[in-house]
């Protein structure tokens, strides 16, 4: 009899979990459909996105770029291959392989897959037997965890986090030496999913304190983890060697060390810090502020006045609830006080190398901890045994996934495609946003290229991203990178300057950071939104044409037409629209 309801037991549990299956199911195919319906037609962020990681992919596979040594690519008027990440990552990887709008989705949609698949592995690893008990709670908290849209060249190093965390745990557990083995091949290969200067230099870092924690506890050295963190770091440098060889082999001054960064005070950095707690930052958006923060905050009174209620007090020390929102705000400090010029010189002063390292990047670990945070305390309310307390956590875990999926978040092209799409039903027009194949415009620039006999020669872009240009194979003097010599930080300023003499804010945007390499506007205004109809108030073209002539710059691509082209020398070539593109574009001669 006891073996029969054991069964049964195990039956009951099974089917608690098909319910939830089955809602993850349905939005992970309406992802698929979404994509598969719509595909270049889809509404993609432009912003970080579009303008930078996916033009540069595109520019390395048209010229033979992911593997090439000692290379210029033609951007930047020349920028070194190394400059433009390594070529050993899934990301990239999926560019190398497949048509790019293909990769751009195919890694949209891994992301997701990742994200899911390693949050159960570690929550099964966690949980062992007791894994079953919870499956209700934890698919639907996986699913909201893997669709997180944060920044999508990054989105699966994002997501993979919670794999790096199951690789070590079993191998702090493994029993044989051949599992260990198998351990360390993954731990070495686990950078092909990461990336260093977002997320594994930072794992390194925990996995130290790791280290420095365990050692006391348990009062024995642990070797394995020690061997672990040598691997992980030799698994980076070998994946991303083109990143550590400009970092420690290369002299070239960049504009890393030009950056002003904010030179917030203690009180402010503490701001910075609180505001990171309760909203998550641009690339990092994890849309835990309005239900996730609440339900962890009230499970994190009860379950410590419940501690204290029972008179085990001492159990608030080592509580996995407070310990993980102990994590979260140790992240948030980190993320405030790096604005704080005497915290951020301390580390810069120690370390020289690191000048310019994003040491607030603490804060994208958040992304996975809250949503842990949110799996502990629904754990908790389903073992309340109540059956409505179950179906409410149950509920929430799935709620939590609809948030994700359906709110308006910076890089969520789900909600962005059907929003438009359902706009341009209920308006009878067209929104003011681009979709991926208008941003682009691949035909019609196919046909400028033909008409203009287009053999290569520099240009540069105005009125649209630099990246539209690049991605269809424009060689460009201008462009969008985080990390190049500052030499030609200086040789582009003189080319702005007209520009930047009348334009406060953009003189400030420009001198301070200088990742945007663009023609800028004489009169304050955004030359490069990425609108259906771009009206700009000043029709000048305001830069120094003869250091664009030094540059070899042979044609500027203009979705506005120049009032002051004659004066600057500027011949109109031809007027260029059509094949379903939203942009005139003018071509002028230098």
């Amino acid at each position: 009899m006891n073996g029969s309801s054991g069964t049964e037991a195990k039956e009951k549990k099974t089917r608690r979990a098909y319910p939830a299956l089955w809602f993850v199911g349905i939005l992970f195919g309406l992802q698929v459909l979404i994509i598969l319906i719509f595909r270049e037609g889809s509404y993609v962020q432009v912003h970080d996105n579009l303008d930078l990681f996916v033009p540069h992919f595109r520019m390395m596979r048209l010229n033979n770029g992911f593997h090439a040594k000692n290379a210029l690519m033609p951007m930047l008027h020349g920028v070194n291959r190394d400059l433009l990440g390594s070529e050993f990552q899934l990301y990239p990887l999926l560019f190398n392989l497949l048509p790019t709008s293909m990769a751009y989705f195919a890694g949209y949609l891994l992301k997701i897959l990742v994200g899911f698949g390693s949050f159960i592995l570690l929550s099964r690893e966690m949980l062992g037997k007791r894994f079953r008990r919870y499956r209700a709670i934890i698919i639907p908290v996986a699913a909201a965890y893997g669709m997180l849209p944060v920044f999508p060249a990054y989105g699966i190093a994002f997501t993979s986090v919670p794999l790096i965390i199951w690789l070590l745990l079993r191998l702090y557990r493994a029993k044989t030496p051949k599992e260990q083995l198998f351990l360390y091949i993954g731990i070495f290969c686990y950078p092909l999913l990461s990336y260093f200067s977002y997320h594994g230099f930072f794992i390194l870092a925990y996995m130290v304190a790791a280290i420095l924690i365990i050692w006391p506890v348990k009062t024995k050295f642990p070797f394995r983890i020690l061997i672990a963190t040598c691997i992980l770091a030799l698994g980076y440098m070998a994946w991303e060697y083109r990143l550590f060889g400009a970092m420690l082999f290369d002299d070239t001054v960049t504009i890393r060390s030009s950056m002003v960064h904010a030179q917030a005070s203690a009180p402010e950095a503490l701001g910075y810090a609180v505001s990171e707690f309760f909203m998550a930052s641009f690339h990092s958006q994890d849309d835990h502020t309005y239900f996730i923060l609440p339900i962890v905050l009230i499970g994190l009174v009860l379950i410590n006045a419940g501690h204290i209620r029972n008179r085990k007090a001492k159990r608030i020390l080592t509580e996995p609830v407070n310990l993980l929102l102990g994590w979260i705000i140790f992240n948030c400090l980190i993320f405030g006080f790096y604005q704080n010029a005497a915290f951020r010189g301390l580390v810069e002063t120690i370390v020289p190398k690191l000048t310019g390292f994003e040491f607030a990047r603490t804060a994208y670990f958040n992304t996975f901890l809250w949503y842990a945070e949110l799996l502990l305390v629904l754990m908790r309310l389903f073992d309340l045994g109540k059956k409505p307390l179950k179906k409410l956590a149950c509920a929430a875990a799935c709620i939590a996934a609809l948030i994700v999926m359906f709110v308006p978040q910076v890089y969520n092209d789900f909600y962005s495609t059907c929003y438009n799409y359902a706009y341009q039903f209920i308006k009878k027009k067209e929104s003011s946003g681009l979709n991926y194949r208008e941003f682009y415009s691949e035909a019609l620039f196919g046909q400028i290229k033909n008409d203009l006999n287009y053999q290569g020669e520099w240009a540069a872009a105005y009125g649209l991203h630099p990246g539209v240009l690049i991605y269809n194979g424009i060689s460009t003097v201008d462009g969008y990178l985080g990390m190049y010599p500052q030499s030609y930080k200086e040789t582009w300023r003189e080319v702005i300057s007209p520009a930047l003499e009348n334009s406060p804010s953009l003189r400030e945007y420009f001198d301070n950071w200088g990742a945007r390499v663009c023609l800028y506007s004489g009169s304050d205004e955004n030359t490069y939104a990425p609108l259906r109809e771009l009206k700009l108030e000043d029709p000048r073209l305001c830069a120094d044409t003869s250091k664009l002539r030094e540059l070899e710059c042979r044609y500027i691509f203009s979705r506005i037409e120049f009032s002051n082209a004659y004066a600057e020398g500027l011949t109109l070539v031809g007027c260029f629209s059509g094949y379903d593109s939203p942009y005139t574009i003018y071509v002028y001669s230098l």
